[in-house]
């Protein structure tokens, strides 16, 4: 019998990918309560509008929603935007620290997954803004590649 592949799954927040410019990446095991991992093999994750804040040398995600299963017990059910708090070593959170004291460099969410053990892991990483530019520079140019891709494949 051969081994099946188990699927990781893989949540991406792309509006990070669009607002910043992404600098540093760095992953974090991240603290769950109760039914919130069934939740997210589920799906029941949304990283769209959460950001990374470190308060007291703790690293802390925030306002990421995990919706409740309707499975789970209904007197235990965590608020599906409180913060979480990632586990990582504290020499990775003082370099963290330092490259955000500079000005204009913030924390975001990249990606929430399931690691080759099993654990849910968050890509993080430091970023600076984009402005309104460089925002329509980069879809200016993803129009421009979509456009010579979609040109070589009726070329043939």
């Amino acid at each position: 019998m051969a081994k099946e592949k188990k699927k990781n799954l893989v949540f991406k927040n792309k509006k990070a990918f669009h607002d910043y410019f992404i600098l540093d990446t760095y992953e974090a095991g991240i603290e769950l309560q109760g039914s919130e991992v069934k939740a997210i093999r589920d799906g029941r994750v949304n990283l769209k509008d959460s950001h990374v804040r470190i308060i007291r040398n703790e690293v802390f995600l925030l306002n990421m929603h995990i919706s409740h299963l309707s499975t789970a017990h209904t007197t235990y059910r965590p608020d599906e935007r409180r913060s979480r708090k990632l586990l990582m070593h504290k020499k990775e959170i003082n370099k963290l620290f330092e490259k955000v004291s500079k000005e204009g460099m913030t924390i975001v969410p990249l990606k929430l997954y399931f690691n080759a053990r099993n654990l849910v892991k968050v890509q993080i990483a430091t970023a600076q803004g984009k402005k309104l530019h460089d925002k329509r520079e980069d879809l200016k140019a993803k129009t421009m590649q979509r456009e010579t891709q979609i040109a070589l494949k009726n070329w043939k």
